[in-house]
């Protein structure tokens, strides 16, 4: 039997900087996000550099959180767009403040440590 709570599936959306778009759904945002911004999968994310978290819904139903990303990967890029800047104008990376280093922070520090 699997426990379940408010929002324990969230439905997301990755950009990068040029607004390459990524749609995924998990049970755990902030790893993912996390994962993302390492590129620790090969992929999509990681070959356009979608490493800016720009909107994301939470669902009690992992089906639900399933079906919203289905929509969302079905829309116009326009729709996708107005959705994003009706509760991000400006893109910000909601994310920013939930780590303690950048990525590209991460290398360096990793590298010194190897010293």
């Amino acid at each position: 039997m699997r426990a379940m709570h408010s929002g324990s599936y969230l439905t997301y959306i990755m950009a990068s900087r040029s607004h390459t778009l990524y749609i995924g759904v998990t049970g755990n945002l902030h790893k993912r996000v996390f994962e993302h911004k390492r590129k620790e999968h090969d992929g999509f994310t990681a070959r356009y550099n979608c490493d800016r978290l720009v909107w994301f819904e939470s669902y009690q139903d992992v089906m639900k959180a399933i079906a919203r990303e289905k929509q969302l990967k079905g829309w116009r890029r326009s729709k996708k767009i107005a959705l994003i800047e009706k509760t991000n104008p400006v893109w910000v990376d909601l994310s920013r403040e939930w780590y303690d280093m950048e990525p590209a922070d991460w290398k360096r520090a990793a590298d010194r440590m190897d010293v």
